[in-house]
């Protein structure tokens, strides 16, 4: 996914000016400002790593489809890649950051999914099953992207002073080498899209919407430690 970067005329720009109402809410979710000044309760927080955990499985199957989906070799390495670091790394550094929060891997294998998580995945895996890559990218940018915004506004209000818990996880989700990842997916999402008419971008904006709103369920739920009522 190496390349031309991300332009501020490209199609993801188009995408994000669509859906900064849903990510305007995310910032403002009592949830994500609990992460940037540690007044989130533990509790939730042990709550998303668990959903957490589990989504991050489903979100490797989609990995996998968008290698095999992909029309060059230099792009199915990069999901390849993204797919391989994913299980071999993040997850590890998952357990062992769900291990400070008091949570085992056998109570993490053993999580359920809750009706937003499962909804999520579900909706994840329907696009990259049935869709194009382009179709996948676009459910997946508002994750990592999202994801790379979220830890950087958190991560710029950690520099003025602002002491929290969670600074581990802001400190993962800023990093210029997450950043420079997300960047690359809008890159090559504004490639593929290049010259296409209205058309036929509207199914990549309802992905993307979509997979916006589930975001801000995914922190909601968290917060609220929402399970299943039967």
């Amino acid at each position: 996914m190496s390349g031309n970067e991300a332009s501020a005329e490209g199609f993801s720009a188009q995408l994000r000016t669509l859906a900064e109402p849903i990510w305007q809410r995310e910032l403002e979710h009592p949830f994500v400002r609990g992460l940037g000044d540690g007044t989130l309760a533990v509790e939730s927080f042990a709550y998303y790593l668990q959903q957490d955990y589990v989504f991050l499985i489903e979100y490797c199957r989609v990995f996998a489809l968008a290698s095999a989906k992909a029309a060059d070799l230099g792009t199915m390495q990069s999901f390849a890649k993204l797919l391989g670091g994913t299980l071999e790394v993040e997850m590890a550094l998952h357990r062992d950051y769900c291990s400070r929060f008091g949570l085992t891997p056998e109570m993490l294998e053993r999580t359920i999914p809750s009706a937003i998580t499962l909804g999520y995945t579900n909706h994840l895996l329907a696009v990259a099953y049935g869709g194009s890559l382009a179709d996948i990218v676009a459910a997946i940018l508002p994750c990592q992207w999202g994801y790379a915004e979220i830890g950087s506004v958190l991560a710029r209000q950690a520099n003025r002073g602002a002491e929290t818990r969670y600074r581990e996880w802001i400190k993962m989700y800023s990093s210029p080498e997450f950043i420079a990842g997300a960047q690359a997916l809008r890159g090559l999402l504004d490639r593929m899209t290049r010259g296409w008419p209205p058309s036929a971008t509207e199914p990549l904006k309802r992905h993307f919407l979509t997979s916006s709103r589930f975001e801000y369920l995914f922190w909601d739920m968290a917060y609220t430690r929402e399970s299943w009522p039967l």
